[in-house]
């Protein structure tokens, strides 16, 4: 996909004004392209919609008026997008308990690290990519970007909507599988497609 740019974005006053029904567009957007697995893995799959949204909404709390701090935040988002052939998706480690996060955080250790998370579409399987960084021997963080390349055949599988596709997570005792539904790969179609 490509970069979004600073012309993209809707200027502060003008974003304050349409906010609500903006809003509330990328909720039901996102909607289509949020799964939870198990009770504590949400994937949220991005796309330039979602992103730009984010963006606005960052340099909204944060009063970001300078150029170049924009750009900025607009680097960091657009690594978040999808490349050609690319699916992406921000992981959320859902945790909500105080007396049970570190118990949580421990267990999820290395999760970041093999063939952890996967898509299973018909009779193939793709093992998630994380993005470096968000852990370390002692600390995992709550959020990560992960990436599914298809092959060919697999993107032809998602779109058969008799094949069964799946989202798994199997890592020290977690282990949980959720149905992916037919609206969010409509969804990851049309994402592929606007990166040819």
């Amino acid at each position: 996909m490509n970069p979004l740019t600073q012309d993209e974005l809707i200027p502060q006053e003008k974003y304050e004004r349409q906010r609500d029904s903006y809003r509330q567009t990328i909720i039901a957007l996102k909607r289509r392209r949020r799964i939870t697995v198990g009770d504590k893995v949400t994937l949220v799959f991005e796309n330039r919609e979602t992103l730009r949204f984010q963006i606005q909404e960052m340099i909204r709390v944060e009063r970001i008026v300078d150029p170049q701090k924009v750009q900025e935040e607009l680097e960091v988002y657009n690594a978040l997008l999808p490349a050609s052939g690319e699916l992406s998706a921000t992981l959320l480690i859902e945790l909500t308990d105080p007396d049970s996060m570190k118990h949580w955080l421990d267990l999820f250790m290395g999760l970041d690290h093999g063939q952890k998370v996967a898509l299973r579409v018909g009779g193939d399987v793709i093992y998630g990519e994380f993005e470096g960084g968000h852990s370390h021997e002692t600390k995992i963080s709550a959020v990560h970007c992960v990436r599914f390349r298809p092959t060919s055949a697999i993107v032809q599988a998602i779109g058969d909507q008799s094949a069964r596709a799946a989202l798994t997570v199997h890592h020290a005792g977690y282990d949980a599988e959720t149905e992916v539904p037919w609206a969010m790969r409509e969804e990851w179609l049309s994402d592929m497609k606007s990166q040819g």
